[in-house]
């Protein structure tokens, strides 16, 4: 099944809506950039990390990469220790478990959910995208590649 969409400029494309097992051996998955906004009040971030979720496969899980350079030219007092031990507590969330604190006993859904809830702290999530993937583990790294480092 497929739709036409027509865009303001005239062109006409199509986007196919996939149903549950017509991905190829694909299932959807979601994600959300991590970013670092160390003012605030400016609204200047940096990406330092992807979140990614797929329901089918039961997974979420966090990659990040702090980039100290880029943080400090955007606020040379940044907390640079704190920021670190922020997104490392973001893996460790995913990741599940023991190492999840008050966490570890909820699924995948649950964990993402709560690491994408929008935030007015320095560490925080980006807008939800979603893909098809057959390896979200795979996918973790690919978009941490693309789009933090």
């Amino acid at each position: 099944m497929s739709e036409r969409h027509i865009h303001m400029a005239g062109h006409v494309t199509e986007r196919h809506i996939i149903r549950a097992g017509q991905g190829g051996g694909r299932d959807v998955f979601e994600y959300a950039l991590v970013r670092v906004v160390p003012r605030v009040e400016r609204g200047e971030c940096i990406n330092a990390g992807v979140i990614v979720y797929s329901r089918a496969k039961a997974y979420v899980g966090a990659r990040t990469h702090l980039d100290e350079a880029r943080l400090l030219a955007l606020d040379p007092a940044a907390d640079v220790a704190g920021i670190r031990a922020a997104l490392d507590a973001v893996e460790r969330h995913c990741a599940g478990g023991e190492q999840a604190g008050q966490a570890a006993g909820d699924d995948a859904g649950r964990r993402f959910r709560w690491l994408i809830a929008p935030r007015s702290t320095v560490v925080q999530p980006g807008p939800v995208h979603t893909g098809l993937t057959a390896d979200p583990a795979a996918e973790t790294e690919r978009l941490l590649d693309l789009l933090v480092r």
